[in-house]
């Protein structure tokens, strides 16, 4: 199987979603206007929106894999946190957007002027459904294999349309039976999960643009590798952050005190290479040596652990 980086497998979903979207929307606004389907008309552009929100992606995942340089010497990962937090924003508006035009026609009773739509809207509605679904699944599986955040919140980008199309279905449907107020109704309950999805994708955006120490299995996880080099014979302190999709270490280990220079730093080394090869998602461990019984923990020298 021919590899592929991060970035590549991020573009190459980015491109195939883009594609797909455009030719949905032109689906769905030609079914919309053949119908006479204001709802359908109305899902045609959002999917027009979602091409923005792709862009959006491949701008934040090219530039945060651009190599470190002198002005960012630590790398550029955190703006796809940035692209991350965009999408969370357009997410959350388009959510709020479509919440409130259903509470709008609940309250004010303007359900009842829907004209009922033709059948190819309603065949519109279904396929939406089932293809940004897809694109759902698809895009969410290329983010959990590469860690991406941006790409994920795309995914729920996706996820959105497949629920704005459950509540175009409904109106549809229901105009179409005579029972109006079901598009409305379905509007309000979409709002409620798109807007869960939008705040999940900013919460986690945020906390690897702080310094979040990363969850206690990977620490766990770290400590492990540690604990089994040879030469360490204990360990004072371990700190991760998350610096965007990318973890950064800093361990403290024990060992002899009586051994020289050169093998204390083969102790470190060994270390070193061990945690940045057994975890791809560590950027860069730092490792620091202190010689064992000297009063040199972190207790000692009056210093949290910050144990991750």
């Amino acid at each position: 199987m021919e590899y592929r980086s991060p970035k590549q497998i991020a573009m190459r979903v980015s491109a195939v979603t883009i594609m797909l979207n455009v030719v949905l929307c032109a689906f769905k606004m030609f079914a919309g206007i053949f119908a006479r389907s204001g709802a359908m008309v109305s899902d045609a552009v959002h999917s027009a929106s979602d091409v923005l929100s792709t862009i959006i992606v491949m701008i934040g995942v090219k530039v945060s894999n651009k190599a470190s340089d002198k002005e960012h010497p630590y790398g550029h990962e955190r703006m796809e946190c940035v692209a991350a937090i965009i999408l969370a924003v357009i997410l959350g508006a388009t959510g709020l957007g479509i919440g409130y035009s259903g509470l709008k026609k609940v309250v004010m009773g303007g359900y009842g002027d829907i004209s009922a739509p033709g059948g190819l809207a309603l065949a519109a509605a279904v396929i939406s459904i089932i293809v940004k679904e897809a694109m759902y699944w698809y895009t969410r599986s290329a983010a959990r294999r590469i860690n991406s955040g941006a790409l994920m919140a795309d995914a729920w980008h996706h996820r959105s349309d497949a629920l704005s199309s459950v509540g175009s279905f409904a109106g549809i449907l229901g105009a179409r039976l005579g029972f109006p107020i079901l598009d409305p109704v379905a509007s309000v309950i979409i709002c409620v999960f798109i807007v869960k999805a939008a705040f999940d994708v900013f919460r986690d955006a945020v906390n690897k643009m702080t310094d979040r120490s990363c969850d206690d299995s990977m620490a766990d996880a770290i400590r492990k590798v540690i604990e089994e080099q040879d030469g360490v014979m204990g360990i004072d302190q371990i700190k991760t952050r998350l610096f965007g999709d990318r973890i950064y270490v800093d361990v403290e280990i024990r060992a002899d005190g009586e051994t020289t220079l050169n093998q204390a730093h083969a102790v470190a080394q060994r270390t070193h290479d061990a945690i940045e090869s057994r975890f791809p998602s560590v950027k860069h461990c730092m490792v620091h040596v202190n010689p064992a019984g000297c009063g040199n923990t972190p207790e000692d020298r009056g210093q949290d652990d910050g144990e991750a």
